[in-house]
C-alpha cells in the first residue's frame, strides 16, 4: 500500500486529524504536562472517531442524494466544520460541561491546580500578596497581568501596585510602577477582591 495515495490520506485526515486538532486545544484550555504525541496516536484516533460518530447524521446528509454537486459551497463549508471547527470546539464545550454544578459535584474537574483554574477565568481581580516575611504587597491583577499555568513554576505579574494601608485597604496607585513579577516561593497566599 503506497502511504500517498489518496484512500491512504484521506484515512489520515479523517480519522486523525481531528483528533490531533482536539487534543492540541484540550492542551491549550487544560494545562497539564506537555504532551508527547507519539504516544497519544490512539487517543487522537479516539477523539476523531467521537467528532466522527457526533456529527454523523451530517456526514450522511452531505454525502447522500448527490448533495455535493448540488451545493458545493455548503457541502465544503460543512466538511470544513467537521474536519477543523468541531474538533476545536469539543474540548471548550467538554470543559463548559464539567463547569455545570450538578456535573461538578460528581466528577473530578480536570484543571489540577486552584491556581491555574483562578487565573483561567480572565477577569480582573484586586489581589494582596502575603510574603514570606510578613509584609504584603497590593495590586491590580487586570487584563495585563499574566500567571504562569502547569506545569510551570507558580509566578504572577501584577500590573498595577498600590499602596496598602495598616488595615490593608487600598489607598492609591504606586506612580511610575510597571507592576510587579513575583514568584510563588516568595509568598504564602494571595487574597482575591
Amino acid at each position: 500500500m503506497n502511504p500517498f495515495d489518496s484512500e491512504t490520506i484521506r484515512l489520515i485526515i479523517i480519522f486523525f486529524v481531528p483528533g490531533f486538532i482536539s487534543l492540541k486545544v484540550y492542551d491549550l484550555v487544560i494545562p497539564s504536562e506537555r504532551r508527547d504525541f507519539s504516544k497519544s496516536l490512539l487517543e487522537a484516533i479516539s477523539f476523531s472517531c467521537f467528532n466522527f460518530a457526533f456529527l454523523f447524521w451530517v456526514i450522511v446528509y452531505i454525502h447522500s442524494s448527490n448533495f455535493q454537486n448540488n451545493y458545493p459551497f455548503w457541502y465544503y463549508t460543512c466538511s470544513l466544520f467537521i474536519l477543523f471547527v468541531a474538533p476545536i470546539l469539543w474540548p471548550i464545550v467538554y470543559l463548559k460541561v464539567l463547569s455545570l454544578p450538578f456535573i461538578r459535584s460528581k466528577t473530578i474537574h480536570p484543571i489540577a491546580k486552584p491556581w491555574d483554574y483562578i487565573f483561567s477565568q480572565g477577569e480582573t481581580h484586586w489581589v494582596i500578596l502575603h510574603l514570606k516575611d510578613g509584609r504584603r504587597i497590593g495590586g491590580k491583577y487586570g487584563t495585563q497581568s499574566f500567571a504562569s499555568s502547569y506545569p510551570a513554576e507558580e509566578q504572577i505579574y501584577i500590573e498595577e501596585l498600590w499602596r496598602l494601608d495598616e488595615n490593608g485597604k487600598f489607598q492609591h496607585k504606586i506612580e511610575g510602577s510597571k507592576g510587579l513579577i513575583i514568584s510563588h516561593k516568595d509568598f504564602e497566599a494571595i487574597e482575591f477582591f
